[in-house]
């Protein structure tokens, strides 16, 4: 019999031994929708009423116990286009005062994943038997909220709160062992075994043969009073010093210490009040954006919407084993790529494969490979210093340094020595993919394969297409970013791309301020609290003196109008500072590599000055933070307008991800665009206006963000993401870059793949 006949239900099927078998259906990670709690509710309820049931055992269709709450909903509660229970419904009414207060014992079989709301389900029955690859873990936080189903005051009572606030701060899983070492789960058995083992514990239960528990009410895994007082001191101390900008986690320490203070009932109060304000907030909405639009970026209409199937690629070679080169190889390998590396001499080629090699070995270090993988994975690896051996290698990505003449020679050679299917990719970060490819005839073929440094931690692939690149060609990319773990994002042929074309005004935008009377480290100051990863001069540094030239210059030479060209940088390349490289930038370096501000650079700011023929304005040397953040991104906004309005990216919440994953910009604040949006476009618009009347053109708005000022519109006006757009699916893996799965439309909490980004 089945509790609803929606996309999302649970059946209920009673054995001869009495024991109810409630499975949740909702594919492909068994979310909990609405129409799943409802159903579940009604099947609980009819076990509890039968007189052939005696005990019940909840499980999931398909080797999936539930991937949490359906996000998708999410949406449309914040929106208020869709209605929700009443508060307390869930985890009140369903949770505790119907399973947990059962006078029926419930286990929870759990497989594959329990993870946000699955796993509270769980935690509701009266014990839990789970597979060893099982993976069981509340990861909320990650959406900007807390756990809504009573999680926030059960996991402290089953592993105590040290361990409940690691778990849920870090929203890492753990897997069936070390959940039964900590007492979430009370045996690990086979999967072929898992639900008659829940059966017979279920009856054990009601034979009083094993203990009833209610997890809500345990208190052996407590602390006293003041030494948990002094877990959530701590606690509070770690989040405020590493996530400073993020007030959720905070939350969610103040629920938990709710419940233990005031008593577990009181507890889930809390926890409802605290998760239903955190879903309306900034940071909510903001994250959720961006996992609606990660999962967006896999949708390219006129190529992946004409049914092309991904040709298989079994071989890859690499050319260049530079940092660039051997970082992708790297991430190739280690997806099981074999992969041919070529460099021009032994020398280089050697020195390449050891830089894979140390690649690795960091990993084997860290613990997150053994030794035989290491060795298993390094015997993908094949060192070349000719193309003999190119005959049969499905694709080709090019890494060299960025010199045209070379890039072309090579783009020929590859001609002639590559099968015809073989796929000629560039690595190129500025120069057009149509000057790289132009001594060829193979034009459908080429096409940009644009990696982070370092390209084998780096979550962003830019797909770089042209207007002759075979659709073929970039669904097979696709592909390829999916398998190494790349979110890939799919964008147009034009100086810097998307990533390094918004952001060139980023640092312009500093010098422009710095060379205005602005303070320096000051400038870096704000934006680092604003939530970059740091400031535009210490990204100078880091990138070094060298590179930042050559690719200022790029866009220099093609967008005059409305570069501002300061000479500060190359006035200091001339006293041999490139940065941290030689311990000499905009920052002194010390044997660590820890900066501190140098005041010998004031002289250098005074002849950049001189050179530009600008005055110092004493007024900018105390330009308020908002004014700070305002005159370094709003620039980066309007350049991001342009992008999208010529065509560049596909759509403007693509923009958002390639700021985030490519750039570092804040995911809580949902990336460029829609952190844009939050300011609108007629505030934006205004402030540039009023900024280029007094510094020229470089602040002049564009066309396209005039117009949507004019008519008040928002800057995410083609973001086609959204559950009704979205088919990428896939389980919650902490140590994983995200991956794009083909699967129905389904977004749960398993999904959530913002890797790292928010982990504290």
């Amino acid at each position: 019999m089945e509790g609803s006949r929606t996309k999302g239900r649970t059946t209920i099927e009673v054995g001869a031994d009495g024991v109810a078998l409630i499975t949740i259906i909702n594919p492909p990670v068994n979310s909990l929708s609405f129409d799943v709690l409802y159903s579940l509710k009604d099947s609980f309820e009819q076990a509890l009423k039968r007189d052939d049931v005696k005990a019940i055992v909840i499980t999931g269709a398909k080797g999936k116990f539930s991937g949490g709450f359906d996000i998708s909903s999410f949406g449309g509660v914040q929106g208020g286009k869709s209605s929700e229970p009443k508060p307390g419904f869930i985890s009140v009414e369903v949770l505790s005062d119907t399973v947990e207060a059962a006078k029926k014992p419930s286990v929870a079989a759990i497989d594959g994943l329990a993870l946000g709301g699955g796993l509270e389900v769980a935690m509701a029955c009266h014990a839990r038997i789970s597979t060893s690859t099982a993976q069981l873990g509340l990861p909320e936080l990650q959406l900007g909220i807390i756990p809504g189903f009573g999680g926030t005051q059960r996991l402290p009572r089953l592993v105590g709160i040290s361990k409940a606030l690691e778990m849920m701060l870090t929203s890492k899983p753990v897997k069936g062992e070390e959940a039964h070492a900590l007492g979430l789960v009370d045996a690990v058995v086979s999967p072929n075994e898992l639900v008659s083992t829940a059966r017979q514990w279920a009856l054990d239960i009601l034979e009083r043969r094993r203990p009833w528990v209610a997890s809500l009410y345990k208190t052996e895994k407590l602390d006293s009073l003041g030494e948990a007082r002094e877990i959530f001191k701590f606690a509070r101390e770690q989040v405020r010093k590493r996530a400073p900008n993020l007030t959720h986690p905070i939350v969610c320490i103040d629920v938990v210490e709710h419940g233990i203070v005031s008593g577990p009932r009181d507890g889930l109060y809390k926890e409802l009040e605290s998760f239903h304000e955190l879903l309306h907030s900034d940071t909510c909405k903001s994250l959720i954006h961006v996992f609606f639009a990660q999962r967006g970026t896999t949708k390219v209409p006129g190529i992946t919407d004409l049914g092309l199937v991904p040709r298989r690629v079994k071989k890859v070679a690499v050319l260049g084993g530079g940092l660039m080169g051997s970082g992708i190889a790297t991430a190739l390998v280690l997806s099981n790529y074999p992969v041919i590396l070529k460099e021009v001499n032994n020398q280089f080629l050697q020195a390449g494969i050891g830089r894979v090699r140390a690649n690795l070995q960091s990993r084997v270090k860290k613990g997150r490979m053994t030794q035989e993988k290491f060795e298993k994975t390094m015997s993908l690896l094949k060192g070349a210093l000719d193309y003999e051996s190119f005959k049969d290698v499905d694709m080709v990505i090019e890494a060299v340094i960025e010199n045209v003449s070379l890039k072309q020679q090579i783009f020929s050679d590859l001609e002639k020595y590559c099968p015809p299917h073989c796929i000629l990719a560039s690595n190129t970060s500025t120069i057009d993919l149509n000057l790289i490819g132009k001594q060829t005839k193979s034009q459908d073929r080429i096409i940009g394969a644009h990696f982070f440094s370092p390209a084998h931690v780096m979550p962003l692939l830019e797909i770089v297409r042209t207007k002759q690149t075979s659709p073929q060609v970039i669904v097979d990319l696709l592909d390829v970013g999916k398998k190494i773990r790349k979110t890939p994002v799919v964008v147009g042929n034009c100086t810097g791309f998307a990533v390094n074309r918004m952001f060139f005004p980023y640092t312009q935008a500093a010098l422009l301020l710095v060379e205005h009377g602005a303070d320096l480290y000051q400038i870096d100051k704000v934006i680092t609290k604003f939530g970059m990863p740091m400031g535009p001069f210490r990204l100078v540094d880091l990138v070094g003196f060298g590179v930042a030239i050559a690719t200022g210059t790029q866009f220099v030479v093609n967008f005059p109008e409305r570069t501002y060209k300061s000479m500060l940088i190359p006035l200091m390349q001339e006293d041999k500072r490139a940065g941290e490289t030689t311990r000499k930038g905009f920052y002194l370096y010390d044997d660590r590599r820890k900066a501190k501000p140098d005041p010998e650079l004031r002289k250098y700011i005074e002849k950049a000055r001189n050179i530009s023929g600008v005055a110092n304005d004493p007024k900018l040397a105390k330009l308020p933070e908002k004014d700070i953040v305002e005159m370094i991104f709003f620039p980066v906004v309007n350049e991001a307008c342009r992008v999208f309005a010529e065509g560049i990216a596909v759509k403007a919440a693509d923009l958002d991800i390639s700021s985030l994953m490519g750039m570092g910009f804040p995911p809580y604040r949902g990336g460029i665009m829609f952190w844009a949006d939050s300011l609108g476009s007629k505030y934006i618009y205004s402030r540039l206006e009023e900024w280029s009347k007094t510094y020229g053109e470089f602040f002049k708005p564009c066309a396209f963000l005039a117009e949507r000022a004019a008519k008040g519109a928002p800057l995410l006006c083609q973001f086609s993401g959204g559950p009704s757009k979205v088919s990428a699916v896939r389980s919650y893996l902490p140590d994983a870059l995200p991956t794009i799965g083909n699967s129905s439309v389904d977004v749960s909490l398993s999904s959530v793949v913002l890797v790292r980004a928010l982990s504290i």
